[in-house]
Formats: C-alpha cells, sequence, structure tokens
C-alpha cells in the first residue's frame, strides 16, 4: 500500500468552466460559506474559452475569498483545465468540482479531515440535485434509494451513499465532486479527455474514469464522506429522454475510447459492426416516451450507437487512431 508523507493543511480547489459565468457565480459564492478558514484552501477558476463575464464573475469572488486565481486556456476539452489546474495548484490536495455545483458548508472541512488519513488517496461526497423544475415521474423513480438505501443516476451525475464516512468504490466518485492527491493523479497519467465541444465529439475520452479505474487496479482506498458533499444543478433540458439519449451515446464514445485504447495498445484484434443513426432511433422509439422498458431500450441503442461509430472512426480515421493511443494528455 502507497505511504504518504505528510498531513494535508491546504486544499487547492479548480474548477474549470467556459462561458456559464452565473452558474459560476453560485459555485464561487457557496465557497464563501465553507466552515474551512478561508486561509486553509485557495480556489483556481480555469477559464476554457470563454466570452462572457467569467473573468469579473472571479475577479468579484476574489475580493472576498482572497486566494481565488483565474487562469485561461481555450484549447478544446475538459481535461486541459483539470491539467493546468494541478500544475499551478500550491496544495497536493486537488478539490476538483464543476462551474454548476453548490457546496455544502462543510464541504472543504470534511475533504480535508478525509485525507488525515495517509492512506485515502481519493474523496467524494453527496452529490445531491439541485432539479431546476419538478422532475418528471421516471427520473423520480431513477432516483429512488435501492435495497441498500442508496441512489444514483449517473447520466446526471447525482449519488447519495447516505449519511455516512466509509470507504467506497473509486467510481462512486464522479467528476464534479472528485478531490485527489496530487501525487496520484501524476501516477495516474493525468486525466484522460473529456467534455470536448460537438464538433470535437469523436475526442471525447473516459476522462476521472481512467483515474478511478487506475485506484482500484492500485487498491488505492478511497472514501466517501457524507459532509463533503455538493448540490449539482439538473436544469429543465438535462431532463428530458433526448438528453438522457445523448449522454448515452456520448458515454458508448468514451467506453468505446477505453475498449479501442487497450485492445490496440496491447495488440488485439479490434471488430468492427454496423453503424446507428441516432436520431433515427429516437424519432423511432419516441412513441414509447411513458414506458419504462422501452426508454431503457432507447438509452441503450444510443449508447450502442455512440459506441460503433466511435470505434469505426478510430479504424478508419488516423489523427483519431494517434489520439486514442496518446500515453498522456498532460
Amino acid at each position: 500500500m502507497v505511504g504518504f508523507d505528510q498531513v494535508v493543511t491546504t486544499l487547492s480547489v479548480i474548477i474549470p468552466t467556459r462561458n456559464r459565468a452565473d452558474l459560476l457565480n453560485g459555485a464561487l459564492k457557496s465557497l464563501e460559506l465553507q466552515t474551512l478558514p478561508r486561509d486553509s484552501f485557495e480556489v483556481l477558476v480555469i477559464d476554457n474559452g470563454s466570452t462572457d463575464n467569467t473573468k469579473a464573475v472571479v475577479e468579484s469572488a476574489r475580493q472576498v475569498l482572497g486566494n481565488v486565481r483565474y487562469l485561461y486556456d481555450d484549447t478544446p476539452g475538459l481535461h486541459v483545465g483539470r491539467h493546468l489546474g494541478m500544475k499551478m495548484a500550491k496544495s497536493d490536495i486537488l478539490v476538483y468540482a464543476d462551474d454548476d455545483i453548490e457546496a455544502y458548508p462543510t464541504w472543504l472541512e470534511a475533504i480535508e479531515e478525509s485525507f488525515h488519513d495517509q492512506e485515502v488517496a481519493l474523496v467524494g461526497g453527496k452529490i445531491m440535485p439541485k432539479f431546476e423544475t419538478a422532475p418528471p415521474n421516471w427520473i423520480e423513480r431513477m432516483w429512488e434509494p435501492n435495497r441498500q438505501g442508496t441512489r444514483n443516476i449517473g447520466y446526471l451525475s447525482i449519488i447519495d451513499l447516505g449519511e455516512v464516512i466509509k470507504a467506497t468504490d473509486p467510481y462512486n466518485v464522479y467528476g464534479c465532486n472528485f478531490s485527489i492527491r496530487k501525487s496520484i493523479l501524476l501516477e495516474a497519467g493525468g486525466f484522460h479527455p473529456d467534455a470536448m465541444p460537438k464538433e470535437l465529439l469523436l475526442y471525447r475520452g473516459d476522462g476521472e474514469t481512467h483515474v478511478s479505474k487506475f485506484i482500484a487496479e492500485k487498491g488505492y482506498k478511497s472514501l466517501f464522506h457524507h459532509r463533503a458533499s455538493v448540490y449539482h444543478m439538473v436544469p429543465a433540458h438535462r431532463m428530458t429522454e433526448n438528453y438522457f439519449c445523448l449522454r448515452a451515446y456520448n458515454q458508448g464514445i468514451s467506453d468505446s475510447y477505453t475498449f479501442m485504447r487497450e485492445k490496440i495498445k496491447k495488440n488485439k484484434p479490434t471488430t468492427i459492426n454496423l453503424k446507428f443513426d441516432l436520431k433515427k432511433v429516437i424519432r423511432f422509439f419516441a412513441k414509447y416516451i411513458n414506458n419504462d422498458k422501452r426508454r431503457r431500450y432507447n438509452f441503450y441503442l444510443a449508447y450502442q450507437a455512440g459506441y460503433e461509430f466511435h470505434r469505426y472512426n478510430v479504424m478508419n480515421d488516423q489523427r483519431l487512431y494517434d489520439w486514442v493511443t496518446k500515453d498522456y494528455y498532460m
């Protein structure tokens, strides 16, 4: 098991953002209410090419919080901001958050406390939904607790493992509330691509899932802390079948990336199946919008569409092939 040299006393909160100044403002306002003393954490906002008033929002937050830094890099991809934040962070504990979260007041205090355990490599907590409008019945059913009393909807990045502090599967730590030792992130080779713009969709990868997989394979400890929690905005347009289909399609691309990368690097054969047309899938099954079984099948077909389309293109586009097989993206 890995050992760590020093108990953490400082955190670096890293928030990549692009053209969502209003949401970012809410996230930064929630940091003003943290129970952890302000001199115990810094905030790095990484602007990935905004054209709105993002910089002004960061400057306003700096007037209150003090230790806030604004960094700019318009190279496409969420991994760009994540890595720039890692390189510029002063702390060995990196607290990654999305720009559309609002932190519990105890968020940073609980994260700092969790890393006092020298065996802990990764920390997460609840990601509770902040629904813009009342969710439809089918989403309410998805959000109901299971037999273990836990609940999650991965496509909305929300999860609730209860009022507990416990070791957890690293895959239960989602990217919008993802705290990790810098040394472990470097050991993993950094993040893989994620959240690419629409015109570069085929260049998305498996993001922080790659890091979670690395932690799981190494046997490093991941911790769930119920006070290290955030609220996550769920806008109305995400509570639709169309959004879930698009999210499933994107997940198919990400999973194909993982599959193709591993197979190619191990010189194992890959197979290419039929391509799907996502729009046709959505139109064909639209009449089943009130049927849970058909809805799930719709999502599955959308996922398959993304998966097979990505695999086909990897084998027929040298630039994409080279991108998927890169050693590092830092």
